[in-house]
């Protein structure tokens, strides 16, 4: 499939090429229009030479000597050729070098001789210098042309391919910050099962089926570059779900979604870095947990409030702060300019206030 479309490709680029070149041919005809019988050989060779000279300079020359600034052997290679086209035009093709009218030049500057069957022809004894090299301009022309189109066919090229390899690059630092998150979450799940489990609780079944629905949603919603908003806080209230189910005192654990969720998406796990930490340090050792979250949305805008109390844990210097490091990453790759992020603390709270516009269109 891709061969073919290489190939059509390349069918349409020649065929666009051939139809400009006979736009050009046809309208330089125009001047012959009242004397058609007027287009001699010239008109052809100069066409012909032209083109020649236009692909030779946007193959070769170009890329090859002006692009890697080899600029004395790029002018030297056109002078040369020019020089060539001219020489063989004005000896062979060029009508006003060897035949002229009588009126196109003073009587001293014209030998009179008669050609086949008694036809009386005049050739110039001298010609200006301008006159001699006024057909190289045509050539000129030709090749500022062909280096334009040439260079900046280069420049996008290049601006692409830089495009296409930080797409490459942020891509693969996504999935691998995707990553990152998702053995996180699973190990504070599990975490919160096996608390369950050592307390020989009840309620441990309820929370296997809480956690295979959590897996779920990471499995087969999470590989899509943007998820609906509606399954990302229905997955954000599976968690809590689950780690109320652990702790002694769930009061204080509040989560109110205010707005319309629907027809907006975006960025798959991208909030539960913040929630996980919210409630691994806003627990206390008697299983105490204030943990406040409120989510606004107006059109294209999310406001995403959590609050948590800050309890007097000894932090890992190793693995302390992870999620939010990643989320931070996340975010300045996924919605520069779109977002802004807010962290307060003091003695008590620790206070976290994220602004982002959400997409609107689905992206896979």
């Amino acid at each position: 499939m891709k061969i073919d479309a290489i190939k059509n490709t390349n069918s349409n680029k020649i065929l666009f090429h051939g139809i400009l070149w006979i736009f050009f041919i046809l309208t330089s005809l125009i001047q012959f229009y009242e004397s058609p019988f007027r287009i001699n050989n010239d008109f052809y060779v100069q066409w012909t030479t032209g083109i020649l000279l236009f692909y030779l300079n946007y193959f070769y020359l170009v890329p090859a000597l002006l692009l890697q600034k080899k600029y004395w052997k790029y002018f030297l290679f056109i002078f040369m050729i020019i020089a060539v086209f001219m020489i063989i035009r004005i000896n062979y093709f060029i009508p006003e070098f060897r035949l002229a009218r009588p009126r196109m030049f003073p009587p001293e500057a014209i030998n009179l001789y008669k050609g086949h069957k008694g036809r009386v022809f005049f050739t110039p004894a001298k010609q200006p210098l301008f006159f001699k090299i006024g057909p190289s301009f045509f050539y000129i022309l030709i090749i500022t042309i062909s280096a334009v189109i040439r260079t900046l066919t280069e420049f996008y090229n290049n601006q692409q391919n830089k495009l296409i390899a930080e797409t490459h690059r942020t891509n693969t630092e996504l999935i691998y910050l995707r990553k990152q998150t998702n053995p996180h979450f699973l190990f504070n799940s599990l975490n919160s099962i096996y608390s369950l489990a050592h307390k020989k609780s009840d309620l441990v079944p309820d929370a296997i089926v809480t956690l295979s629905e959590l897996m779920r949603y990471m499995l087969y919603e999470t590989d899509n570059k943007t998820v609906a908003l509606e399954k990302e806080i229905n997955y954000i209230q599976n968690y809590i779900e689950l780690q109320k189910l652990r702790l002694n005192n769930i009061e204080d654990i509040v989560i109110n979604v205010h707005g319309n969720t629907k027809n907006k998406f975006i960025e798959p796990l991208l909030l539960i870095s913040f929630v996980e930490n919210a409630f691994k340090y806003g627990t206390d050792y008697k299983g105490a947990t204030h943990v406040k979250i409120k989510i606004f949305i107006s059109e294209n805008n999310l406001d995403f409030w959590i609050e948590n109390t800050i309890e007097n844990y000894e932090k890992d210097p190793d693995n302390s702060g992870i999620g939010l490091v990643n989320i931070q990453s996340r975010l300045d790759l996924l919605y520069p300019n779109a977002h802004e992020l807010t962290i307060n603390q003091d003695n008590q709270f620790y206070r976290v206030h994220l602004n982002l516009k959400l997409d609107e269109i689905k992206t896979t």
